[in-house]
């Protein structure tokens, strides 16, 4: 199936009613994938390249923090230009492994005015080794973090950098670097830290059938509503949106009336 933090991010913005763009690499073969964005009225700026990212996710229980990554092609480093014909309010990267987004990006990002800088942890200690992924130490993440305003992590990934099992300090080392706004993904919902103020969010979903793009598909709507909306706000929009997607195989697709009133009934003060 078609993946990629991309593609599950830009999936949930668009259904917020954002204009969100994709700029990607990609093989020519794999073209459907962006013809995919254009009908669902996403911008797409492609380069193609001999290989696209080619993933196998292994999930072996019901723990969403627990799974096996295998990779059989790499479709390259995204770089500064990709994005020269974009005017962006937000830019989320969301690389899969190490490499295909550097600290030059992040250094070049960062010279714009007034955009909301956002990457994942996972695509800076996920190692490719062979054909698997591995966790390795991230050498630039001071270099890289103190140029973020929002950083995406899950428990695991924050405990393999932090030293940290509980979430909250975890969420506090990030922030000391630099991010002033840290999500938190675990197993049963989300943090999200801000402003020093801890916020948690329950994930209530029938079913776990969608839990691939779980965490891309809570930055996409989080980064979203945070330009509108408080960070604690924004959170219950993304705790909603992604308890909705967990339920279903595939982008988030649901009305935005189903998502408000799931806010109303699990995330009402």
């Amino acid at each position: 199936m078609d993946g990629g933090g991309m593609n599950y991010a830009a999936h949930a913005s668009k259904q917020l009613g954002a204009k969100p763009a994709v700029v990607t690499r990609l093989n020519k073969e794999d073209d459907h994938v962006v013809k995919a964005f254009e009908a669902a009225g996403i911008d797409c700026y492609p380069v193609y390249t001999p290989s696209s990212t080619l993933m196998t996710l292994e999930y072996k229980t019901r723990d969403v923090d627990q799974r096996n990554l295998y990779v059989k092609g790499t479709a390259g480093t995204i770089t500064p230009s990709q994005l020269d014909e974009i005017d962006a309010k937000a830019i989320v990267t969301n690389s899969s492994l190490r490499g295909e987004v550097e600290l030059v990006f992040f250094q070049k990002m960062r010279e714009r005015k007034g955009v909301l800088l956002s990457a994942d942890v996972q695509g800076f200690i996920r190692v490719l080794r062979g054909e698997s992924l591995v966790y390795e130490p991230w050498t630039e993440m001071e270099a890289i973090l103190k140029h973020l305003d929002i950083l995406k992590s899950d428990a695991v990934e924050a405990e393999y950098l932090t030293g940290e099992k509980d979430i909250e300090k975890a969420a506090r080392f990030f922030a000391n670097l630099g991010p002033k706004e840290i999500i938190l993904t675990h197993s049963k919902g989300m943090l999200v830290h801000a402003d020093g103020k801890d916020y948690h969010y329950e994930f209530h979903a029938e079913s776990m059938d969608g839990r691939t793009g779980r965490g891309d598909t809570c930055v996409g709507s989080y980064l979203t509503k945070r330009l509108t909306l408080p960070p604690k706000e924004a959170g219950k929009w993304a705790a909603a949106v992604t308890s909705l997607k967990i339920e279903k195989l595939g982008v988030f697709d649901r009305p935005v009336i189903l998502v408000e009133a799931f806010i109303q009934k699990y995330y009402k003060d």
